[in-house]
């Protein structure tokens, strides 16, 4: 399966580290293809070399003014012209999305990807991945979000919230079948 990662490039600290590189190992042990923005910086960077080491594919989708560090053995890597075609991209790449812990951009993708599958755009699961609570706000604000009627879905309809790699992972393959 190509699964979608969106999540910080920023480096973080071992709370966020270890549990993005077991989540990449399960993901590399499982034959699956990481399909992420191409970085070869911190989280992401992290992930891509826990995903490549354990046998999984790398397929990145970078942007031109932040091409200098995409990584360089990636096994497929594809700089596009701007953000908006990067995400197209990495949704058109994916057969499933993960979002990972992140900042302002992790947060603009996974809402942009949420609000596609609300509107019927894409039918691919998405795993919201809760590491060390870091959006226990957002679930709080969607869930608000949807008692009060602004989402003509329900909200398990539109993502799930894992708790851990392992969690991720098994929705992921029972979305697929793969189970």
């Amino acid at each position: 399966m190509n699964i979608c990662v969106f999540l910080s490039a920023a480096d973080l600290d071992d709370r966020y580290t270890v549990p993005a590189r077991e989540f990449a190992e399960l993901l590399g042990r499982g034959g699956h293809t990481l399909v992420w923005g191409g970085s070869d910086r911190g989280l992401m960077k992290v992930v891509a070399d826990g995903v490549q080491a354990a046998g999984g594919r790398l397929v990145g989708v970078s942007v031109e003014c932040l091409a200098a560090s995409a990584r360089p053995n990636a096994d497929e890597m594809v700089i596009a012209r701007d953000l908006a075609e990067r995400k197209a991209l990495l949704l058109e790449k994916a057969d499933a999305v993960v979002i990972m812990v992140g900042g302002t951009g992790t947060l603009d993708e996974a809402t942009e990807i949420l609000e596609l599958k609300k509107h019927g755009k894409h039918t691919k699961p998405v795993v919201l991945l809760n590491t060390a609570g870091f959006y226990d706000g957002l679930r709080q604000q969607f869930q608000r979000m949807e008692d009060e009627g602004f989402l003509p879905l329900p909200l398990t309809d539109l993502v799930f919230f894992a708790k851990d790699g392992v969690g991720a992972l098994a929705y992921l393959e029972e979305s697929a079948g793969l189970q």
